[in-house]
C-alpha cells in the first residue's frame, strides 16, 4: 500500500483536500482527529497532560481545555516540547495501527507538522500551498483571531520554502475551493497507479 503524508501550513486547506480524498473513496488518517480522540476523559494522555500542566488545564466537565493549553505551549518552548512528547508517540502508534487495518491502493496520512517530526514513515510527501499572506486572511476569518496570532503559530511551524522543497507533490491552493477538484483527481489516478497493490 502506498502511503502518502499530506502536510501543510495552517490555513492553507488541509482539511478541504482531505475531504476531496475521501469523497474518492480514499481511507484519510487524520493526526489531528486521532489527537482528539487521545485526550478525550479516561484516555492515558490526558491524565499524563494535567500531571504535567495541572488541574487549570481541565474544564469543569473534565475535558481538555483547548485553549488554554494552546495560551501555554505557545508562550513556552519547553512546554510545546512536554506535550510534544505526550502525544506524538501515541498518535503515531495510532495512526499506524489504523493503517494496517486497512486493504486499500493508497491511503492519506493527514499531518500537520509531517516534516517537523521527520516525515514519519511516509512513501510520499504532499503538500498543499498557499501564499503565507492568504494564510493569515483564511486563519482570522476561521477562527477569528488576530493577525498577529496567527503568525505566532505560522513561527512554530516550517517555513513555506522548507515545504516545497521537500515535496513530492504539490496542490495549489490560492485559487478558488473549484480549482482543488481537478488537482485531487490528478493525483488520485496517479497514486492508484503508483500503488503495487492490485
Amino acid at each position: 500500500m502506498l502511503t502518502v503524508g499530506l502536510t501543510g501550513g495552517i490555513g492553507c486547506g488541509k482539511s478541504r483536500v482531505s475531504e476531496l480524498f475521501r469523497q474518492m473513496d480514499v481511507p484519510v488518517i487524520d493526526a489531528d482527529r486521532v489527537a482528539r480522540e487521545m485526550v478525550e476523559p479516561g484516555q492515558p494522555a490526558l491524565a499524563e497532560i494535567r500531571q504535567r500542566f495541572g488541574e487549570g488545564i481541565l474544564l469543569s466537565t473534565g475535558k481538555l481545555d483547548r485553549r488554554q493549553l494552546r495560551a501555554i505551549v505557545f508562550r513556552d518552548p519547553q512546554a510545546r516540547h512536554d506535550l510534544e512528547r505526550i502525544l506524538h508517540p501515541r498518535i503515531l502508534a495510532q495512526m499506524q495501527e489504523k493503517l494496517a487495518s486497512l486493504d486499500t491502493r493508497y491511503a492519506i496520512l493527514s499531518i500537520p507538522l509531517l516534516l517537523e517530526t521527520g516525515r514519519q514513515g511516509v512513501d510520499r510527501v504532499l503538500v498543499i500551498d498557499c501564499p503565507p499572506e492568504l494564510q493569515v486572511k483564511r486563519v482570522c476569518a476561521r477562527d477569528q483571531i488576530t493577525p498577529k496570532q496567527v503568525r505566532k503559530i505560522m513561527a512554530t511551524q516550517v517555513d513555506r520554502q522548507t515545504r516545497l522543497a521537500a515535496a513530492d507533490d504539490l496542490i495549489d491552493n490560492t485559487g478558488p475551493p473549484e480549482a482543488l477538484e481537478p488537482q485531487i483527481r490528478a493525483l488520485h489516478t496517479r497514486y492508484s497507479t503508483r500503488s503495487s497493490r492490485p
